[in-house]
Protein backbone atom coordinates (compact mmCIF):
# COMPACT_ATOMS: atom_id res chain seq x y z
CA UNK A 1 0.00 0.00 0.00
CA UNK A 2 1.54 3.60 -0.64
CA UNK A 3 1.94 6.00 1.81
CA UNK A 4 0.27 9.09 1.56
CA UNK A 5 0.84 12.59 2.70
CA UNK A 6 -0.51 15.51 3.16
CA UNK A 7 -0.45 19.15 1.73
CA UNK A 8 -0.13 22.56 3.75
CA UNK A 9 -3.41 24.40 3.72
CA UNK A 10 -6.53 23.25 1.63
CA UNK A 11 -9.88 23.32 2.37
CA UNK A 12 -13.22 21.52 2.21
CA UNK A 13 -16.10 23.27 0.14
CA UNK A 14 -19.45 21.73 -0.02
CA UNK A 15 -19.15 19.26 -3.07
CA UNK A 16 -22.49 18.97 -5.01
CA UNK A 17 -21.13 16.51 -7.28
CA UNK A 18 -24.21 14.63 -7.34
CA UNK A 19 -26.59 17.31 -8.80
CA UNK A 20 -25.11 16.18 -12.13
CA UNK A 21 -25.25 12.53 -11.71
CA UNK A 22 -21.53 11.27 -12.32
CA UNK A 23 -21.16 8.20 -14.73
CA UNK A 24 -23.76 8.67 -16.63
CA UNK A 25 -22.94 10.56 -20.10
CA UNK A 26 -25.12 11.70 -23.02
CA UNK A 27 -24.20 13.14 -26.58
CA UNK A 28 -25.01 17.29 -26.69
CA UNK A 29 -27.26 17.99 -29.68
CA UNK A 30 -26.15 19.10 -32.91
CA UNK A 31 -25.69 22.66 -32.40
CA UNK A 32 -26.53 25.23 -35.53
CA UNK A 33 -24.02 26.33 -35.58
CA UNK A 34 -19.78 25.80 -34.19
CA UNK A 35 -17.66 28.72 -33.48
CA UNK A 36 -14.41 27.47 -33.25
CA UNK A 37 -11.27 30.09 -31.60
CA UNK A 38 -7.42 29.55 -33.12
CA UNK A 39 -6.65 30.13 -29.32
CA UNK A 40 -7.62 26.93 -27.50
CA UNK A 41 -3.96 26.54 -25.51
CA UNK A 42 -1.51 28.10 -23.96
CA UNK A 43 0.91 29.37 -27.34
CA UNK A 44 0.91 30.70 -30.19
CA UNK A 45 -2.42 31.00 -31.73
CA UNK A 46 -3.30 28.41 -34.72
CA UNK A 47 -3.68 29.86 -38.34
CA UNK A 48 -6.35 29.12 -40.25
CA UNK A 49 -6.17 27.17 -43.64
CA UNK A 50 -10.16 27.91 -44.55
CA UNK A 51 -11.66 30.74 -46.06
CA UNK A 52 -15.64 32.27 -45.79
CA UNK A 53 -17.21 29.82 -48.32
CA UNK A 54 -15.27 26.72 -47.54
CA UNK A 55 -17.68 23.53 -47.49
CA UNK A 56 -15.73 21.55 -44.06
CA UNK A 57 -15.73 17.71 -43.05
CA UNK A 58 -15.98 16.35 -39.57
CA UNK A 59 -12.27 16.22 -38.42
CA UNK A 60 -10.64 18.11 -41.36
CA UNK A 61 -8.19 20.94 -40.01
CA UNK A 62 -9.21 24.30 -40.26
CA UNK A 63 -6.33 25.85 -38.51
CA UNK A 64 -2.56 24.57 -38.55
CA UNK A 65 -0.76 25.09 -35.84
CA UNK A 66 2.10 28.18 -35.63
CA UNK A 67 5.39 26.97 -34.00
CA UNK A 68 6.23 24.37 -31.52
CA UNK A 69 4.19 25.78 -28.77
CA UNK A 70 0.70 25.60 -30.69
CA UNK A 71 -2.12 23.11 -31.69
CA UNK A 72 -4.17 23.00 -34.90
CA UNK A 73 -8.01 23.07 -35.11
CA UNK A 74 -10.41 20.21 -36.31
CA UNK A 75 -13.96 20.87 -37.59
CA UNK A 76 -15.86 19.00 -35.19
CA UNK A 77 -18.83 18.01 -38.02
CA UNK A 78 -19.46 18.73 -41.49
CA UNK A 79 -20.46 22.26 -42.70
CA UNK A 80 -19.80 25.80 -44.43
CA UNK A 81 -17.61 28.13 -43.24
CA UNK A 82 -19.26 31.52 -42.79
CA UNK A 83 -17.07 33.69 -40.83
CA UNK A 84 -13.63 34.27 -39.78
CA UNK A 85 -13.64 37.50 -36.80
CA UNK A 86 -12.93 38.09 -34.27
CA UNK A 87 -15.07 36.92 -31.27
CA UNK A 88 -15.92 36.95 -27.61
CA UNK A 89 -13.92 33.41 -26.31
CA UNK A 90 -13.93 32.43 -22.72
CA UNK A 91 -11.57 33.91 -20.82
CA UNK A 92 -10.84 35.38 -17.45
CA UNK A 93 -10.38 38.95 -18.79
CA UNK A 94 -12.71 38.89 -21.33
CA UNK A 95 -11.17 38.87 -24.48
CA UNK A 96 -11.83 38.37 -28.03
CA UNK A 97 -9.74 35.86 -30.25
CA UNK A 98 -10.04 34.92 -33.74
CA UNK A 99 -12.99 32.51 -34.61
CA UNK A 100 -13.54 30.50 -37.44
CA UNK A 101 -17.81 29.78 -37.96
CA UNK A 102 -19.52 26.69 -39.28
CA UNK A 103 -22.75 26.66 -40.26
CA UNK A 104 -23.40 22.68 -39.72
CA UNK A 105 -24.95 20.84 -42.50
CA UNK A 106 -26.75 18.22 -40.30
CA UNK A 107 -24.90 15.72 -42.50
CA UNK A 108 -22.45 15.10 -40.00
CA UNK A 109 -19.85 14.00 -42.77
CA UNK A 110 -16.28 12.78 -41.88
CA UNK A 111 -12.87 12.68 -43.18
CA UNK A 112 -11.00 9.40 -43.08
CA UNK A 113 -8.84 8.29 -39.96
CA UNK A 114 -5.92 6.15 -40.14
CA UNK A 115 -4.33 4.92 -36.31
CA UNK A 116 -1.16 2.82 -36.35
CA UNK A 117 -1.08 -0.84 -36.73
CA UNK A 118 1.58 -0.98 -33.89
CA UNK A 119 2.46 2.07 -31.89
CA UNK A 120 5.10 0.47 -30.03
CA UNK A 121 7.15 0.44 -33.57
CA UNK A 122 7.37 4.22 -33.58
CA UNK A 123 9.89 6.33 -32.30
CA UNK A 124 9.14 9.06 -30.35
CA UNK A 125 9.34 12.12 -32.75
CA UNK A 126 6.72 10.11 -34.47
CA UNK A 127 4.19 9.57 -31.78
CA UNK A 128 5.10 13.63 -31.08
CA UNK A 129 3.86 14.31 -33.95
CA UNK A 130 0.91 12.48 -34.18
CA UNK A 131 -0.39 14.12 -30.89
CA UNK A 132 0.58 17.50 -32.23
CA UNK A 133 -1.40 16.82 -35.30
CA UNK A 134 -4.53 15.61 -33.40
CA UNK A 135 -4.73 19.09 -31.13
CA UNK A 136 -4.07 18.09 -27.98
CA UNK A 137 -4.18 20.31 -25.29
CA UNK A 138 -4.38 19.43 -21.59
CA UNK A 139 -8.24 19.00 -21.19
CA UNK A 140 -8.32 19.31 -17.38
CA UNK A 141 -8.35 23.28 -17.77
CA UNK A 142 -5.11 23.79 -18.05
CA UNK A 143 -4.86 23.97 -22.17
CA UNK A 144 -1.08 23.39 -22.37
CA UNK A 145 0.16 21.65 -25.50
CA UNK A 146 0.37 18.34 -24.54
CA UNK A 147 3.24 16.99 -27.36
CA UNK A 148 5.11 19.78 -25.67
CA UNK A 149 4.85 18.45 -22.34
CA UNK A 150 5.71 14.98 -23.51
CA UNK A 151 8.89 16.10 -25.59
CA UNK A 152 9.84 17.65 -21.90
CA UNK A 153 13.86 16.34 -22.07
CA UNK A 154 15.27 16.42 -18.34
CA UNK A 155 18.73 15.23 -17.35
CA UNK A 156 16.85 13.07 -14.90
CA UNK A 157 14.48 12.01 -17.39
CA UNK A 158 10.50 10.70 -16.44
CA UNK A 159 10.36 7.60 -13.77
CA UNK A 160 6.61 8.20 -13.11
CA UNK A 161 3.46 9.08 -14.77
CA UNK A 162 0.17 10.25 -12.80
CA UNK A 163 -3.27 10.42 -14.39
CA UNK A 164 -4.55 13.35 -12.44
CA UNK A 165 -8.05 11.57 -11.64
CA UNK A 166 -8.41 14.11 -8.48
CA UNK A 167 -11.35 16.82 -9.64
CA UNK A 168 -11.28 18.02 -6.47
CA UNK A 169 -13.54 21.74 -7.47
CA UNK A 170 -17.21 21.23 -6.65
CA UNK A 171 -19.82 20.28 -8.75
CA UNK A 172 -17.50 19.35 -11.92
CA UNK A 173 -18.01 15.41 -12.54
CA UNK A 174 -16.51 15.23 -15.70
CA UNK A 175 -13.49 13.24 -15.14
CA UNK A 176 -15.40 11.27 -12.63
CA UNK A 177 -17.50 10.26 -15.22
CA UNK A 178 -14.74 9.50 -18.18
CA UNK A 179 -13.04 7.36 -15.78
CA UNK A 180 -16.46 5.29 -14.64
CA UNK A 181 -17.14 5.50 -18.82
CA UNK A 182 -14.02 4.71 -20.32
CA UNK A 183 -11.51 3.56 -17.72
CA UNK A 184 -10.06 0.91 -19.59
CA UNK A 185 -9.19 3.82 -22.96
CA UNK A 186 -7.58 5.80 -20.05
CA UNK A 187 -5.24 3.23 -18.98
CA UNK A 188 -4.54 2.35 -22.76
CA UNK A 189 -3.44 6.00 -23.10
CA UNK A 190 -1.53 5.92 -20.00
CA UNK A 191 0.41 2.94 -21.35
CA UNK A 192 1.10 4.80 -24.67
CA UNK A 193 1.93 7.73 -22.42
CA UNK A 194 4.39 6.10 -20.45
CA UNK A 195 5.89 4.47 -23.45
CA UNK A 196 6.74 7.45 -24.95
CA UNK A 197 8.35 9.01 -22.03
CA UNK A 198 9.77 6.22 -20.28
CA UNK A 199 7.99 6.30 -17.21
CA UNK A 200 8.61 2.98 -14.88
CA UNK A 201 6.01 3.47 -12.90
CA UNK A 202 1.86 4.44 -13.89
CA UNK A 203 0.01 6.29 -10.60
CA UNK A 204 -3.91 6.37 -11.47
CA UNK A 205 -4.96 9.10 -8.83
CA UNK A 206 -8.31 9.19 -7.61
CA UNK A 207 -9.75 11.04 -4.41
CA UNK A 208 -11.53 9.07 -2.24
CA UNK A 209 -15.58 10.82 -2.82
CA UNK A 210 -15.44 8.79 -6.19
CA UNK A 211 -15.85 4.96 -5.10
CA UNK A 212 -17.33 3.52 -8.55
CA UNK A 213 -13.93 5.59 -10.57
CA UNK A 214 -11.47 3.64 -8.06
CA UNK A 215 -13.25 0.61 -9.17
CA UNK A 216 -13.33 0.84 -12.56
CA UNK A 217 -10.32 2.06 -12.89
CA UNK A 218 -8.64 -0.67 -10.37
CA UNK A 219 -10.22 -3.52 -12.96
CA UNK A 220 -8.95 -1.43 -16.49
CA UNK A 221 -5.47 -1.09 -14.35
CA UNK A 222 -5.28 -5.12 -14.08
CA UNK A 223 -4.20 -4.98 -17.80
CA UNK A 224 -1.00 -2.92 -17.11
CA UNK A 225 1.38 -4.29 -14.60
CA UNK A 226 3.06 -1.08 -14.06
CA UNK A 227 -0.39 0.64 -13.16
CA UNK A 228 -1.59 1.13 -9.44
CA UNK A 229 -4.92 3.10 -8.68
CA UNK A 230 -4.04 5.62 -5.60
CA UNK A 231 -6.65 7.09 -3.78
CA UNK A 232 -6.47 9.90 -0.69
CA UNK A 233 -8.65 12.03 1.35
CA UNK A 234 -11.07 14.16 0.00
CA UNK A 235 -9.36 17.93 -0.13
CA UNK A 236 -9.31 21.28 -2.15
CA UNK A 237 -7.39 21.83 -4.28
CA UNK A 238 -5.25 18.33 -3.79
CA UNK A 239 -5.61 18.03 -7.61
CA UNK A 240 -2.92 20.65 -8.84
CA UNK A 241 0.25 19.38 -10.39
CA UNK A 242 2.81 20.26 -7.72
CA UNK A 243 -0.09 19.32 -4.51
CA UNK A 244 -0.93 16.22 -6.23
CA UNK A 245 3.04 15.12 -6.80
CA UNK A 246 3.19 15.78 -3.19
CA UNK A 247 0.83 14.13 -1.93
CA UNK A 248 1.68 10.73 -3.83
CA UNK A 249 5.71 11.47 -3.68
CA UNK A 250 6.24 13.69 -0.95
CA UNK A 251 8.47 15.29 -2.98
CA UNK A 252 8.08 19.11 -3.89
CA UNK A 253 8.56 20.73 -7.54
CA UNK A 254 11.17 23.44 -7.11
CA UNK A 255 9.61 27.00 -7.00
CA UNK A 256 9.31 28.27 -10.67
CA UNK A 257 9.89 24.41 -11.84
CA UNK A 258 7.77 22.18 -13.39
CA UNK A 259 7.25 18.39 -12.44
CA UNK A 260 9.49 17.30 -14.78
CA UNK A 261 12.43 18.77 -13.20
CA UNK A 262 11.65 15.87 -10.91
CA UNK A 263 11.18 13.26 -13.17
CA UNK A 264 6.77 12.98 -12.93
CA UNK A 265 4.62 13.94 -15.67
CA UNK A 266 1.13 14.39 -15.15
CA UNK A 267 -2.18 14.22 -17.72
CA UNK A 268 -5.61 14.29 -17.24
CA UNK A 269 -7.90 11.10 -18.17
CA UNK A 270 -9.94 12.91 -21.01
CA UNK A 271 -6.08 13.70 -22.25
CA UNK A 272 -4.64 9.92 -22.13
CA UNK A 273 -7.73 9.29 -23.92
CA UNK A 274 -7.10 11.75 -26.44
CA UNK A 275 -3.63 10.45 -27.11
CA UNK A 276 -5.18 6.45 -27.40
CA UNK A 277 -7.73 7.82 -29.78
CA UNK A 278 -4.55 10.13 -31.59
CA UNK A 279 -2.37 7.02 -31.51
CA UNK A 280 -4.54 4.05 -32.27
CA UNK A 281 -7.67 5.25 -33.98
CA UNK A 282 -5.93 8.40 -35.87
CA UNK A 283 -8.96 10.96 -34.31
CA UNK A 284 -8.13 14.34 -33.79
CA UNK A 285 -9.81 16.11 -30.74
CA UNK A 286 -12.87 17.75 -31.79
CA UNK A 287 -15.77 17.02 -28.42
CA UNK A 288 -15.14 16.70 -25.03
CA UNK A 289 -17.08 15.61 -21.94
CA UNK A 290 -18.32 18.37 -20.28
CA UNK A 291 -20.35 18.89 -16.83
CA UNK A 292 -23.24 20.93 -17.49
CA UNK A 293 -24.64 21.93 -13.58
CA UNK A 294 -26.58 24.11 -11.26
CA UNK A 295 -29.96 24.65 -9.90
CA UNK A 296 -31.35 27.18 -12.57
CA UNK A 297 -30.99 23.69 -15.22
CA UNK A 298 -33.93 21.35 -15.16
CA UNK A 299 -31.45 18.35 -16.71
CA UNK A 300 -28.03 18.69 -15.21
CA UNK A 301 -25.53 16.02 -15.91
CA UNK A 302 -22.10 15.63 -18.32
CA UNK A 303 -22.70 15.93 -22.43
CA UNK A 304 -20.40 14.93 -24.80
CA UNK A 305 -20.08 18.12 -26.63
CA UNK A 306 -18.44 19.38 -29.69
CA UNK A 307 -15.77 21.78 -29.71
CA UNK A 308 -17.17 25.48 -30.50
CA UNK A 309 -21.02 24.41 -29.60
CA UNK A 310 -22.19 28.04 -28.26
CA UNK A 311 -22.43 27.71 -24.39
CA UNK A 312 -26.28 29.29 -24.60
CA UNK A 313 -27.13 26.57 -26.69
CA UNK A 314 -25.16 23.43 -24.59
CA UNK A 315 -27.53 25.10 -21.60
CA UNK A 316 -30.76 25.18 -23.25
CA UNK A 317 -30.18 21.42 -23.79
CA UNK A 318 -30.52 21.16 -20.21
CA UNK A 319 -33.42 23.05 -19.82
CA UNK A 320 -31.72 26.49 -18.44
CA UNK A 321 -34.15 28.72 -16.94
CA UNK A 322 -32.20 32.05 -17.42
CA UNK A 323 -35.00 34.11 -15.30
CA UNK A 324 -33.82 31.90 -12.13
CA UNK A 325 -29.62 31.69 -12.95
CA UNK A 326 -27.59 34.42 -11.44
CA UNK A 327 -24.71 33.99 -13.55
CA UNK A 328 -23.19 31.31 -15.64
CA UNK A 329 -19.98 30.23 -14.84
CA UNK A 330 -17.37 28.57 -17.09
CA UNK A 331 -15.39 26.20 -14.81
CA UNK A 332 -16.16 25.61 -10.99
CA UNK A 333 -17.04 27.95 -8.79
CA UNK A 334 -13.12 28.04 -7.51
CA UNK A 335 -11.14 28.73 -10.20
CA UNK A 336 -13.84 29.50 -13.10
CA UNK A 337 -15.27 33.01 -14.29
CA UNK A 338 -17.94 34.56 -14.78
CA UNK A 339 -19.60 34.06 -19.10
CA UNK A 340 -20.24 37.77 -20.27
CA UNK A 341 -21.85 36.37 -23.49
CA UNK A 342 -23.78 32.70 -24.02
CA UNK A 343 -22.43 32.74 -27.45
CA UNK A 344 -19.07 32.33 -26.36
CA UNK A 345 -18.08 28.39 -27.42
CA UNK A 346 -17.40 25.44 -25.55
CA UNK A 347 -13.77 25.06 -25.74
CA UNK A 348 -10.52 22.46 -25.01
CA UNK A 349 -10.75 23.48 -21.23
CA UNK A 350 -14.54 23.70 -20.92
CA UNK A 351 -14.65 20.93 -17.96
CA UNK A 352 -17.82 22.91 -17.18
CA UNK A 353 -20.72 25.48 -17.20
CA UNK A 354 -22.54 26.05 -14.24
CA UNK A 355 -25.61 27.92 -14.12
CA UNK A 356 -26.13 28.48 -9.79
CA UNK A 357 -29.09 30.50 -8.69
CA UNK A 358 -28.71 33.46 -6.28
CA UNK A 359 -29.66 31.53 -3.24
CA UNK A 360 -27.33 28.67 -4.52
CA UNK A 361 -24.21 31.06 -4.76
CA UNK A 362 -24.66 34.18 -3.78
CA UNK A 363 -22.81 36.92 -5.44
CA UNK A 364 -19.54 38.49 -3.52
CA UNK A 365 -20.43 40.58 -0.63
CA UNK A 366 -18.71 43.85 -0.42
CA UNK A 367 -14.89 44.14 -0.25
CA UNK A 368 -14.13 45.25 3.45
CA UNK A 369 -10.61 45.92 4.99
CA UNK A 370 -7.99 43.47 5.44
CA UNK A 371 -7.96 42.55 9.16
CA UNK A 372 -4.34 40.77 9.39
CA UNK A 373 -6.12 37.34 10.67
CA UNK A 374 -3.80 35.03 8.65
CA UNK A 375 -6.92 33.06 7.70
CA UNK A 376 -5.53 32.64 4.06
CA UNK A 377 -2.08 31.84 4.54
CA UNK A 378 -3.41 28.70 6.63
CA UNK A 379 -5.44 27.80 3.96
CA UNK A 380 -2.58 28.95 0.79
CA UNK A 381 -1.94 24.77 -0.78
CA UNK A 382 1.36 26.38 -2.65
CA UNK A 383 2.59 27.58 1.62
CA UNK A 384 2.55 31.35 0.00
CA UNK A 385 1.75 34.67 1.99
CA UNK A 386 -1.44 35.74 0.54
CA UNK A 387 -2.04 38.85 2.76
CA UNK A 388 1.58 40.12 1.87
CA UNK A 389 1.20 39.21 -1.66
CA UNK A 390 -2.21 41.62 -1.46
CA UNK A 391 -0.31 44.01 -0.35
CA UNK A 392 2.93 44.15 -3.08
CA UNK A 393 -0.13 43.60 -5.80
CA UNK A 394 -1.74 46.52 -4.71
CA UNK A 395 1.31 48.38 -4.63
CA UNK A 396 2.46 47.23 -8.00
CA UNK A 397 5.56 46.13 -6.16
CA UNK A 398 6.85 43.65 -8.61
CA UNK A 399 10.08 43.32 -7.04
CA UNK A 400 8.51 42.34 -4.13
CA UNK A 401 5.98 40.17 -5.57
CA UNK A 402 8.77 37.91 -7.82
CA UNK A 403 10.48 37.91 -4.24
CA UNK A 404 7.09 36.19 -2.55
CA UNK A 405 6.97 33.90 -5.32
CA UNK A 406 3.52 35.00 -6.91
CA UNK A 407 3.98 32.64 -10.30
CA UNK A 408 3.80 29.73 -7.72
CA UNK A 409 0.21 30.66 -6.82
CA UNK A 410 -1.67 28.38 -8.63
CA UNK A 411 -5.08 30.83 -8.40
CA UNK A 412 -7.23 28.01 -6.77
CA UNK A 413 -9.10 30.37 -4.89
CA UNK A 414 -8.86 29.04 -1.70
CA UNK A 415 -7.72 32.00 -0.04
CA UNK A 416 -10.70 34.49 -0.58
CA UNK A 417 -12.97 31.66 0.34
CA UNK A 418 -12.11 31.71 3.94
CA UNK A 419 -10.86 35.54 3.78
CA UNK A 420 -13.70 37.14 6.16
CA UNK A 421 -13.33 40.34 4.48
CA UNK A 422 -14.48 38.82 1.25
CA UNK A 423 -11.55 40.33 0.06
CA UNK A 424 -11.04 39.06 -4.41
CA UNK A 425 -7.88 37.96 -3.82
CA UNK A 426 -6.83 35.85 -6.78
CA UNK A 427 -8.31 39.16 -8.85
CA UNK A 428 -5.54 40.80 -7.89
CA UNK A 429 -3.23 38.13 -8.45
CA UNK A 430 -3.96 37.44 -11.41
CA UNK A 431 -3.81 41.26 -12.53
CA UNK A 432 -0.42 41.45 -10.92
CA UNK A 433 0.82 38.37 -12.77
CA UNK A 434 -0.17 39.72 -16.16
CA UNK A 435 2.07 42.92 -15.36
CA UNK A 436 4.55 40.45 -14.23
CA UNK A 437 4.72 39.10 -17.66
CA UNK A 438 4.27 42.15 -19.76
CA UNK A 439 7.43 43.44 -17.81
CA UNK A 440 9.26 40.14 -18.45
CA UNK A 441 8.22 40.30 -21.98
CA UNK A 442 9.14 44.42 -22.45
CA UNK A 443 12.76 43.10 -20.73
CA UNK A 444 13.53 40.56 -23.63
CA UNK A 445 12.57 43.14 -26.29
CA UNK A 446 14.51 45.62 -24.97
CA UNK A 447 17.51 42.88 -23.95
CA UNK A 448 17.14 41.68 -27.33
CA UNK A 449 17.41 45.82 -28.92
CA UNK A 450 20.22 46.01 -26.54
CA UNK A 451 21.89 42.70 -28.03
CA UNK A 452 20.83 44.22 -31.77
CA UNK A 453 22.61 47.40 -31.22
CA UNK A 454 25.70 46.38 -29.10
CA UNK A 455 26.14 43.77 -32.17
CA UNK A 456 25.89 46.42 -34.51
CA UNK A 457 28.07 48.81 -33.07
CA UNK A 458 31.03 46.02 -32.76
CA UNK A 459 30.10 45.02 -36.10
CA UNK A 460 30.82 48.95 -37.84
CA UNK A 461 33.88 48.99 -35.25
CA UNK A 462 35.16 45.73 -36.36
CA UNK A 463 34.77 46.90 -40.86
CA UNK A 464 36.30 50.25 -39.50
CA UNK A 465 39.12 48.83 -38.10
CA UNK A 466 39.14 46.35 -41.34
CA UNK A 467 39.39 49.25 -43.35
CA UNK A 468 42.21 50.92 -41.40
CA UNK A 469 44.03 48.07 -41.71
CA UNK A 470 43.92 48.08 -45.36
CA UNK A 471 44.89 51.42 -45.31
CA UNK A 472 48.02 51.02 -43.36
CA UNK A 473 48.85 48.17 -45.31
CA UNK A 474 48.69 49.89 -48.86
CA UNK A 475 50.65 52.62 -47.23
CA UNK A 476 53.25 50.56 -45.90
CA UNK A 477 53.94 48.22 -49.25
CA UNK A 478 54.30 51.54 -51.15
CA UNK A 479 56.76 53.09 -48.92
CA UNK A 480 58.74 49.37 -48.99
CA UNK A 481 58.37 49.87 -52.50
CA UNK A 482 59.58 53.59 -52.98
CA UNK A 483 62.68 52.18 -50.11
CA UNK A 484 63.62 49.35 -52.82
CA UNK A 485 63.89 52.03 -55.93
CA UNK A 486 60.40 50.95 -57.30
CA UNK A 487 58.05 53.81 -57.30
CA UNK A 488 54.87 53.33 -58.66
CA UNK A 489 54.54 56.59 -60.00
CA UNK A 490 57.70 57.11 -61.41
CA UNK A 491 57.11 53.80 -63.48
CA UNK A 492 54.19 55.13 -64.36
CA UNK A 493 55.46 58.47 -65.99
CA UNK A 494 58.39 56.43 -67.45
CA UNK A 495 55.98 54.42 -69.40
CA UNK A 496 53.89 57.30 -70.48
CA UNK A 497 57.27 59.12 -71.81
CA UNK A 498 58.09 55.91 -73.50
CA UNK A 499 54.66 55.17 -74.93
CA UNK A 500 55.32 59.08 -76.54
CA UNK A 501 58.60 58.41 -77.86
CA UNK A 502 57.29 55.51 -79.41
CA UNK A 503 54.25 57.08 -81.22
CA UNK A 504 57.06 60.25 -82.51
CA UNK A 505 59.16 57.62 -83.78
CA UNK A 506 56.52 55.77 -85.98
CA UNK A 507 55.12 59.37 -87.34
Amino acid sequence: MRQIFDIHGGIHPPERKDMSNPGWVRDCDMPSKLILPVTQHVGSPARPVVEVGDIVLGGQMIAEAQGPVSVPVHAPSSGTVTAIEARAVPHASGLTDTCIEISLDGRDEWVGFEGLDNWRDETKAALLERVRLAGIAGLGGAGFPTAIKLASDRDGGIHTLIINGTECEPYITADDTVMQCFAQQIVEGAEILSHMVGAETVLLAVEDNKPEAVDAMRQAAEALEMAEVVTFPTKYPSGGEKQLIEILLNAQVPSGGIPADIGVLCQNPSTAIAVRDALIDGKPVTHRITTVTGRSLKDPGNRRVMLGTPIKELLDTAGFNADSADRVIHGGPMMGFAVTDLDMPVVKITNCVLAPTRTEIPPPQPQQACIRCGMCAEACPASLLPQQLYWYARAKDQEQLERHNLMDCIECGACAYVCPSHIPLVQYYRSAKGSLRETAKEKVRSDNSRSRFEARQERLEREAAEREAMRAARKAAAEARAQAGDDPVQAAIERAKAKKAQQEAEQ
